[in-house]
């Protein structure tokens, strides 16, 4: 494909993704009072262990509303995974042969279920991460929170570690069609343990070092899964690659 293919290849793929994530954020819209109970649930909680007060401020006359929107939005991005999955995978390894084809339901059928996994992982983790930061402020004292920043520090957790429990199937599916092999990616397990590491640093509190390992540990462990997969998988082509030149030298 040329550069103009690519780039109208690329056009079609983040339109179709965006109208799935529209269209389900729409649905959202309805879910998201029940969601945000949710979501500040914890910090009522947290407050009430500390024999604190806190609340959510909003300091703008359209804050309460930006929130609403925001938290539809994160549920449609969720819900709309299959479909934003899907035109990822497809926009990367266009024009598959037939025989490939069926990777495309490996990867579905892999990366949906641990991108939610990873967002319930992050949702599990949230309110011990509100505990402890709303533990910092002095005794008796009342916080007053940015509704807008609370919200998108949550959002922003939960479909970031979504998105690192997808990452290593990626590199499962570009083994198998050819495009990276089991030995590059051991080669550099150094430097991917510790991107990891920062990057579940960013998505969680500094001061919360439990809360880190936590989420880094089945990343860490998915990372080297996929490692042993693509070894798994070079091996077989070798050995059939074997065979063939076997069969011809007869």
């Amino acid at each position: 494909m040329s550069l103009g293919q690519h780039l109208v290849e690329l056009r079609k793929r983040l339109t179709v993704a965006a109208v799935s994530i529209i269209v389900a954020s729409v649905g959202g819209w309805f879910l998201q009072p029940f969601v945000i109970s949710q979501l500040t649930a914890p910090l009522t909680e947290a407050a009430k262990l500390a024999h604190r007060s806190a609340n959510l401020n909003f300091q703008l006359l359209t804050g309460a509303f930006d929130v609403e929107i925001q938290v539809a939005i994160t549920i449609g991005v969720v819900v709309s995974s299959p479909v934003w999955l899907y035109q990822i995978w497809a926009f990367i390894v266009p024009g598959l042969k037939s025989r490939e084809r069926r990777y495309v339901y490996g990867f579905l059928g892999t990366a949906i279920p641990l991108f939610l996994i990873g967002c319930c992982a992050g949702w599990i983790i949230m309110p011990h991460m509100v505990q402890l930061l709303t533990s910092l402020a002095p005794d008796k004292s009342t916080s007053l929170i940015n509704g807008d920043d609370y919200v998108n520090f949550i959002t922003k957790l939960i479909i970031a570690v979504g998105v690192g429990f997808v990452l290593p199937v990626f590199m499962v599916m570009l083994n198998f069609i050819g495009v990276m092999s089991a030995r590059t990616i051991l080669r550099g397990w150094r430097v991917a343990v510790l991107l990891i590491c920062i990057f579940t640093a960013i998505v969680t509190p500094a001061a919360d070092v439990v809360s880190m390992l936590v989420l880094a540990a089945p990343i860490i462990a998915l990372y080297f899964a996929a490692a042993l997969i693509a070894h798994l998988h070079d091996r077989s082509v070798a050995r059939r690659a074997a065979q063939f030149e076997a069969e011809i030298a007869i």
